[in-house]
């Protein structure tokens, strides 16, 4: 029941509208509430929560295929979250076209399958940048050609495969390109009435601009949903920056290579004695063969050396360390 109003209440609401205090209007609008309709005969088992946490995952997901895809296609990639929803597999497999792209996906230990639809004109698009082309679309329609498939499938098993980051803050999966489809009659993973998350993402490759869609069914997420929560998500992306991303900068900076040179010494010699240089002839250096060399990482002098020989090559022997500080 509502609450009733004194009447002095109502005298001073009164008041307060007629002194311009209160918008009528803006009251009347608060009381337009929104009505969504439920149906008790599917509920949904996806919360607000969930899919929101979804959106974080594959907002993670975007940018490794900003960055990745460039390599192979030769063209500026821009990838970002437009929607998340929960619906029944009916409904995502008949708003399906013909014909249509289709990746079937195992993400094993999570059960079943999941789908992976592209819009055909992106298919096109890598199709034709692959094969050397500047990455313009059909402008009508037409079914893939097994050639065609075969070339996409590589791009496919690398979108598929970027997946296994984003999720390691959930489960650890090894994500699989199980087979293509193109034709949506032959992608019934699930049963028809079985809810769905799908997650829609908005890829743009160079000019050209499409949809991708994950489709993720309830059963295969059901052991993991009390981990799709954005607490827990943050919480172990937070731990995984301190650790595993520490280490892995410091071993792709362990391998990273760096030019090294040695100056034995140094000489000032005229225009016409250097032209006229021949083999035998004698540059006479600052140094001393005892003397120590500069040796320098890149521009910066980090080290002091000897000359040598090792194994019959020439070598420089370090004796001492220049620090920053120095």
């Amino acid at each position: 029941m509502s609450d009733v109003l004194s009447q002095s209440e109502i005298d001073n609401l009164l008041a307060a509208i007629n002194n311009g205090e209160l918008d009528t209007d803006e009251l009347k609008d608060q009381d337009d509430k929104k009505i969504v309709d439920y149906d008790f005969a599917r509920p949904s088992k996806f919360s607000k929560e969930h899919l929101r946490t979804l959106e974080s995952i594959f907002e993670h997901y975007g940018r490794l295929l900003q960055t990745n895809l460039p390599a192979y296609l030769r063209k500026n990639v821009s990838v970002e979250v437009v929607n998340s929803e929960a619906v029944a597999y009916q409904e995502f497999a008949n708003a399906l076209s013909n014909p249509v792209l289709l990746g079937i996906l195992s993400l094993p230990p999570l059960k079943g399958n999941c789908v992976m639809e592209m819009a055909n004109n992106l298919g096109y698009t890598i199709i034709d940048r692959l094969l050397g082309g500047v990455g313009t679309p059909l402008e009508k329609p037409r079914e893939f050609s097994e050639i065609e498939l075969v070339v996409i499938e590589r791009i496919l098993n690398i979108c598929t495969n970027l997946l296994q980051e984003p999720w390691h803050s959930v489960v650890d999966i090894n994500p699989r390109l199980v087979r293509i489809e193109t034709n949506s009659q032959y992608a019934q993973v699930i049963s028809p009435q079985e809810m769905t998350a799908i997650v829609t993402l908005n890829v743009k490759i160079g000019n050209v601009e499409g949809l991708m869609n994950f489709c993720l069914p309830y059963n295969a997420l059901e052991d993991v949903m009390d981990k799709l929560n954005t607490k827990y998500w943050f919480s172990s992306m937070t731990e995984r920056d301190e650790t595993s991303y520490e280490a892995q900068i410091e071993d792709i900076i362990d391998k990273a290579q760096i030019p090294v040179r040695v100056v034995l010494g140094k000489s000032v010699i005229s225009v016409n004695d250097f032209v006229c240089l021949q083999p035998g002839d004698v540059i006479r250096l600052n140094s001393k063969t005892d003397d120590e060399m500069n040796v320098y990482v890149g521009n910066l002098m980090k080290f002091k050396a000897l000359p040598g020989v090792s194994s019959g090559l020439y070598a420089a022997r370090v004796t001492e360390v220049i620090r920053e500080e120095e």
